[in-house]
This record gives C-alpha cells, structure tokens and sequence, in this order.
C-alpha cells in the first residue's frame, strides 16, 4: 500500500487543476534563476509579463501607454494596511482600474481592465506550486497558488489528510504565517 503524502495531494491537486485548463508552472522553474525565469525576483508576487500581456489582450482598443499606467497601478498598491490594499486590488479587478487620459484638452478617465469577465476564455490561468516569496528577509514557500492573467488570486495550503495533526486549523495558522511574513502576496 502507498503511503500518502502531502507532496502526492499536492500533485493531485496541480493534476485536477491542468485538467480545468491551467497551465502549470513549478515555481523554482520560474524563479529568477530557473530554466524558466518568470520572474525578475523572489520578492515579486505578479508574473508581471503575463499581467501585461493580458491587459493589453483585453483592452485592445486602448493604447499601450494607458495599459501600461494600469499595470503599474496594480504594481504600486503599498499601503502599511493588508486588507486596505486587498480592498484596493479587488475595486480595481472589478470595477476597472481608472487612467487619466488627456485628449483634445480634456482630461477623461479610461477604464482598463485586469480580467475578461464576459469571454473567460480570453484570461490566462496558471497553476503554480512551490512558488518562493521573499519580503523583509522572510521566506515561504505556499503550496499551491492559483494565477489568472499573472495575479495570484487564491493560496491553497495543503495538508495531509492520514496526519491526524493535521487539520483546518493548522492550515489556517500557516495561511496567517504567511500573511504576516509575505503581506504584499495578499494584495491580490
């Protein structure tokens, strides 16, 4: 009989994941010195490429200066305040991000978007395991982080369900261990 471990639940979850579509990345193959580079550094939290590359997907008609002032509003929420940021990041996922756009003497707000909410199938959706965090000299390393359009939207801390030590709670504890250690990844 095979043993279970929390590394063959996580597989089976990245594998269930692949089967909805995600594409799947290990992290240490996207960290900065991966085969893979994704990423510029451990501290970043955004696939910044594919958050870019999304946005000026779906907001075709707008021009790339306004896209791109977008994504660098995504990119500079940094209030002391966690859920005061995650608030900020969830108005502008929903409702647009505002960008001032001057044209013919008039200044006008354009509304860029993060996520195509009408045609799903035009988001990018990214499944990512063992993805390194590194902020103010902590490191963590959660299980499963699932992406869409290069943000990270949802943590999945993972437990082994034949550990009798092993409950909702003690995923709870780590999901606020990481909180606390690697506050700017709760922004998204």
């Amino acid at each position: 009989m095979t043993k279970l471990t929390e590394s063959n639940i996580e597989e089976f979850a990245v594998e269930l994941f692949e089967q909805l579509g995600y594409k799947y990345f290990y992290g240490p193959d996207i960290a900065p010195d991966g085969e893979m580079m994704l990423r510029e550094s451990l501290e970043e939290v955004v696939l910044k490429d594919a958050l870019r590359s999304a946005v000026y997907r779906i907001n075709g008609e707008l021009p790339k200066e306004v896209c791109d002032e977008a994504v660098n509003q995504v990119l500079r929420i940094a209030s002391p305040d966690v859920l005061a940021n995650n608030e900020v990041f969830h108005r502008m996922m929903t409702e647009g991000v505002v960008v001032s756009v001057h044209s013919d003497g008039t200044e006008r707000g354009e509304f860029v978007w993060l996520v195509d909410f009408e045609n799903v199938e035009n988001n990018d959706f990214a499944v990512i395991n063992q993805y390194t965090i590194v902020e103010n000299g902590k490191n963590k390393r959660p299980d499963v982080i699932l992406f869409v359009n290069g943000l990270p939207l949802v943590v999945i801390e993972l437990k082994n369900a034949a550990d009798e030590n092993a409950t909702i709670q003690s995923a709870f504890r780590q999901i606020e261990t990481y909180k606390d250690a690697i506050p700017s990844f709760f922004t998204y």
